[in-house]
């Protein structure tokens, strides 16, 4: 895990200091050693986090015959490939997963990237070719950012590594602005906040020729859908399994120590107990976050049940005060780079925080799983509506009861339940999101269109909700704040339900394997239910990654934020802004959550534009 920037520009002047203020921006992501590659007009930096052979010589930048590369991530299955390489001829000097890289784009070209099992985003000079091939994983896990102006081309880890570029300005893409007031999307395929800096989305590649200027951008992978496999419950499970148990094995290897973030709740804990599982006895930490009062969320009970069954392990838990609130936000704003469009972050800041002061510098997490396992109960307004298409109109009823049951809703809300799983049914996602996204529209006064287009796949509602929620709509900001939360403090995340092989499993299994009344994710509890303790297995709530911030926050160690002046931003309707404002102010939550979005909006454009 690593930081890279870089650019290549022939009529830059002071290339070296502008090369040196870019790794300056985002030394954080990696305070082990920072060096530097510069010819002719092509200048490549990289700040490392050494994980993976922790000599200086698998520094980066790495030369290999006429190829030199930057790489931030981890090639998980390096090992093999390197296996494979070296029965084909090639001599390795490192034992680095990033000379294993060079190797495998001698050996295969630009197709090399379909080989990787990781996450990674590179970019590899070609001096034969005079190209600059650059790489993102396939569901952009770690970010890849980039400003073209032929014949320049600049590119970086972060927003802030590109702000000392030539080419950088700070005029606001309104559009991204509204998606991230109205959707809470802090990206959209290659847009960011800013006009001219673009990100290159995931599962795709790069090529940059300095020949003539341009750029040439593919897809190498997508999620296939509508394709199910005939397979009986228990080979399902097993496969699940199987699948699992290699990826967290896989994930697992480092050349120092290891942790795990656990909140309690299914994905973390099947994580931390398959660990376990693999390696008996294994003395390893854990990581929690927690608040006390009213309405707030303490799974600190769940979290003592996968200890109990897991002796060796070591909890460690932090609750954040307000003080420590007030005292971080600034901090934890400044490395989201963007606005935050919800106030996990925060707990999920401090929660890296803390696995820092362990001295841990890699730590597995469980994002991913909810968006292809159903893990939403939004889910079931689909997963209804494709019982009612296929007339099973009984089923379809008794979903929505049990659904009702699990959430106590009344019998108002078990109505407006199913009425929105029948407009699932007469909808497709994009005009259900469009609907979604003119409920908030008031607040740009100068677009009405739609900013995002989610084209339909092939398989049912329930396929193309889980796939727009995999590449458009959600693990996209929440892969956002993981890498921002724990390269802020110098930590490797890995994710291992983001394995590709687990997802392409999951998505040719029907929507009963995925969630089966009011369980969630249910081929997953199948296959670890003998590895999980039972009270995990067995949970039906969904809590996500729950904080008091919108509400709590904002009328206690964030109220300050309120007082934003929005006078700057013009693109806003202020009037209504106020109106809502002054309604928050005199207790009317009903728009915490957007409050809270405009509130950090203001901040982050105030403070770090």
């Amino acid at each position: 895990m690593c930081g890279i920037a870089g650019f290549i520009d022939s009529k830059v002047t002071d290339g070296d200091k502008i090369l040196s203020a870019m790794l300056e921006k985002i030394a954080h992501r990696g305070p082990d050693a920072s060096r530097t590659f510069i010819k002719d007009d092509v200048y490549l930096g990289h700040n490392r986090l050494s994980i993976i052979d922790l000599s200086h010589d698998a520094d980066q930048p790495m030369h290999l015959q006429h190829l030199t590369i930057i790489f931030n991530g981890e090639i998980y299955n390096y090992l093999e490939l390197k296996t494979e390489l070296q029965q084909a001829g090639h001599q390795f000097k490192t034992k680095s997963d990033t000379e294993v890289i060079l190797h495998a784009y001698l050996k295969w070209g630009k197709d090399c990237v379909n080989r990787f099992m990781g996450m990674w985003a590179f970019a590899i000079w070609d001096q034969q070719q005079e190209e600059l091939f650059c790489s993102r994983d396939r569901f952009g896990i770690k970010p890849f950012y980039y400003i073209h102006q032929s014949p320049a081309f600049y590119f970086g880890s972060e927003y802030k590594a590109l702000k000392p570029s030539t080419l950088f300005s700070n005029n606001i893409n309104t559009t991204q602005v509204s998606r991230g007031l109205q959707m809470g999307w802090t990206s959209y395929h290659d847009e960011t906040y800013f006009n001219k800096l673009k990100a290159l989305p995931a599962a795709h590649n790069l090529v940059f020729s300095r020949r003539d200027g341009t750029i040439n951008i593919s897809r190498y992978w997508n999620i296939h859908t509508g394709k199910y496999l005939s397979l009986t419950a228990e080979e399902k499970a097993g496969q699940f399994y199987q699948l699992f148990d290699e990826s967290v094995r896989l994930h697992m290897r480092s050349d120092v120590a290891v942790g795990s973030c656990l909140s309690g709740g299914l994905d973390s804990s099947a994580i931390v107990s398959m660990v376990q599982h693999q390696q008996p006895g294994l003395p390893y930490d854990s990581f929690s976050i927690y608040y006390e009062g009213k309405g707030d969320v303490d799974e600190r009970p769940f979290v003592k049940a996968v200890c109990d069954m897991f002796p060796s392990l070591q909890p460690h838990y932090f609750s954040p005060t307000d003080d420590d609130i007030r005292e971080h936000f600034h901090h934890a704003l400044y490395h989201a780079d963007v606005p935050a469009t919800g106030s996990s972050f925060i707990s999920q800041y401090f929660l890296m925080k803390l696995i820092a002061q362990h001295k841990i510098k890699v730590v597995l997490d469980g994002q991913g799983v909810d968006e292809y396992l159903a893990g939403y109960n939004h889910t079931a307004y689909r997963m209804v509506a494709d019982l009612l298409a296929s007339f099973q109109w009984g089923k379809a009823c008794s979903l929505t009861g049990k659904m009702a049951e699990n959430l106590q809703l009344s019998a108002t809300q078990t109505f407006a339940h199913f009425g929105k799983s029948f407009l699932s049914l007469l909808r497709s996602e994009q005009q259900l999101y469009s609907l979604e996204y003119k409920h908030y529209f008031p607040f740009l006064s100068t677009d009405d269109s739609i900013p995002f287009s989610l084209d339909k796949v092939p398989g049912n509602r329930t396929d193309n909700f889980l796939y727009h929620l995999m590449l458009d709509t959600s693990l996209p900001t929440l892969l956002q704040y993981e890498d921002r939360n724990s390269m802020a403090f110098s930590i490797e995340s890995r994710v291992p339900f983001l394995d590709h092989r687990l997802v392409e499993f999951v998505f040719q299994l029907r929507n009963e394997d995925k969630a089966n009344g009011i369980y969630t994710k249910w081929v997953m509890r199948e296959a670890l239910k003998d590895v999980m303790p039972q009270a995990i297995i067995e949970r039906k709530d969904k809590k996500g990654f729950v904080t008091p911030g919108e509400v709590k926050w904002l009328r206690g160690a964030l109220a300050h934020l309120t007082d934003a002046d929005f006078s700057k931003l013009d693109f806003l309707n202020r009037k209504k802004i106020k109106t809502l404002m002054d309604e928050y102010k005199h207790g009317d939550n009903k728009h915490a959550l957007l409050i809270w979005r405009l509130c950090t909006l203001a901040y982050w454009h105030k403070n770090f534009c």
